[in-house]
């Protein structure tokens, strides 16, 4: 990919990037919602500069090596469809920075805005809440944001992805959480301690097959071990809720998120009384059970 000599300056780039993503009809599900604020992202992170950088350096010229970085993101993001996060190596949960890479889902759970409000008002009391479990952590976004909205809790996060759990590592060491997360390489439950947790959350799988289908080519940069969970996407819920109450102390919650599979879900277990969360910025398809309700329903098949 050579650089174009006309293209100049911070600026210029920033309008090439946003003509060349409306131009490809490019998706945007992994951070930004539109071509402008995904182009001034890819071209600041690239040149090492913050978000939130005085506009008249905007002006400034760049090296011929800086244009070629540049034109290269642009056209692999454009062209190849590659998400964004995974071209600059980061995204941003709970108004933390994660690295990410190919060998996890990119970061973008609702739930962020549970742990930010410390899942309120599910919890009697915040403050005693001990440990917290992650199940499916991925990158450990989601453990590591509880960590840091549960100073005294310890937090065990799980995955089944020697590789994601690479990277959750990277993420733990570059939060200075870990004394506080530990991980572990498990089949949801199957290799954890028998421990009991105040509070059991999960963005598992739950894409269907058939909706996998469907997804924009995003998506297809994903690991899909992430992403796909059988027939009606319940193949991981239905498991973490069969076990879950095992594993829960009497007030304890669970908070699971399940995207478009909500509707399954719901005729699947017509007995269970799940309450649906409304998020500000999200359609939300995340369900919080308390222990007493799991109870209830006695034998989940």
């Amino acid at each position: 990919m050579s650089h174009h000599p006309e293209l100049q300056t911070i600026r210029d780039y920033v309008r090439f990037a946003t003509s060349r993503f409306h131009e490809a009809g490019l998706y945007y599900g992994h951070g930004t919602d539109n071509a402008w604020d995904e182009a001034i992202l890819l071209v600041l992170r690239a040149l090492h500069l913050p978000h939130d950088i005085n506009p008249a350096v905007l002006d400034a010229r760049l090296t011929k090596e800086e244009q070629l970085v540049l034109a290269n993101l642009i056209e692999k993001r454009a062209t190849d469809r590659i998400p964004l996060a995974y071209l600059i190596h980061e995204a941003w949960f709970a108004g933390l920075s994660f690295y990410v890479d190919e060998r996890v889902l990119i970061p973008r759970s609702p739930i962020a805005e549970q742990i930010e409000s410390q899942f309120s008002p599910w919890l009697a009391s915040p403050d005693s809440v001990e440990h917290i479990l992650d199940l499916c952590t991925g990158s450990g976004c989601i453990a590591i944001a509880c960590a840091k909205a549960f100073p005294r809790a310890e937090v065990d996060a799980s995955d089944i992805s020697s590789e994601a759990l690479a990277v959750a590592n990277i993420n733990v060491l570059r939060h200075g959480v870990e004394d506080q997360v530990t991980l572990h390489e498990s089949d949801l439950f199957a290799a954890l301690p028998a421990k009991k947790y105040d509070i059991i959350v999960s963005n598992p799988p739950y894409v269907s097959v058939e909706e996998m289908l469907s997804l924009p080519p995003e998506y297809g940069h994903e690991p899909k071990l992430g992403l796909e969970a059988g027939a009606e996407g319940l193949d991981f819920v239905m498991r973490i809720l069969r076990n879950a109450k095992s594993y829960l102390k009497q007030n304890g919650i669970v908070v699971i998120e399940v995207g478009n599979s909500q509707e399954a879900l719901m005729n699947r277990l017509p007995g269970m009384d799940f309450t649906w969360l409304e998020f500000e910025n999200d359609s939300g398809g995340v369900f919080v059970l308390t222990a007493k309700q799991l109870e209830q329903v006695a034998e989940i098949n």
